[in-house]
């Protein structure tokens, strides 16, 4: 039986093993190639879990640089269909073609604490049905980051 986004958040597991569990679910729930969470830190961004392929070739980064960085800085959601043609894109993996960033907003103040990750194989992998999904799924965890 799969667990619920609020199951994984109640149980007793750690920060890191909720992280990963809801990363596998975001990743299977939509057949994505690879996704991220990630801690938006004062200076950096730094990978909490991932699913999907392996390590990103980045575990941090300057809070300012990337597509992470720009979903930070604009604080909205990023989604470059075609990273060949973009100057902030890092490379993470060889053969990613698409990706969106999603920030994950924390209290009154709507902070941004962290960021969900998502790249493709394909370009042209990610349509308006896609960013409503992880940005319904941000709000739902937002307490991993310190939030309600």
């Amino acid at each position: 039986m799969e667990l619920s986004f609020t199951e994984i958040l109640r149980s007793e597991q750690s920060r890191e093993k909720k992280m990963k569990a809801i990363a596998e679910k975001i990743r299977a729930t939509k057949n994505y190639s690879w996704i991220g969470l990630y801690d938006v830190k004062e200076d950096e961004i730094k990978i909490v879990s991932w699913a999907g392929r392996t390590e990103p070739a980045f575990s941090s980064f300057p809070k300012d640089k990337g597509l992470n960085g720009r979903a930070v800085i604009q604080g909205k959601t990023v989604v470059v269909n075609d990273i060949d043609q973009d100057e902030d894109y890092l490379l993470t993996f060889t053969n990613t073609k698409s990706e969106v960033v999603v920030p994950i907003f924390i209290g009154a103040g709507k902070r941004i604490r962290g960021t969900i990750d998502v790249e493709a194989e394909t370009t042209n992998a990610f349509h308006e049905m896609d960013v409503r999904f992880l940005e319904d799924c941000a709000s739902k965890i937002s307490e991993l980051w310190g939030g309600s």
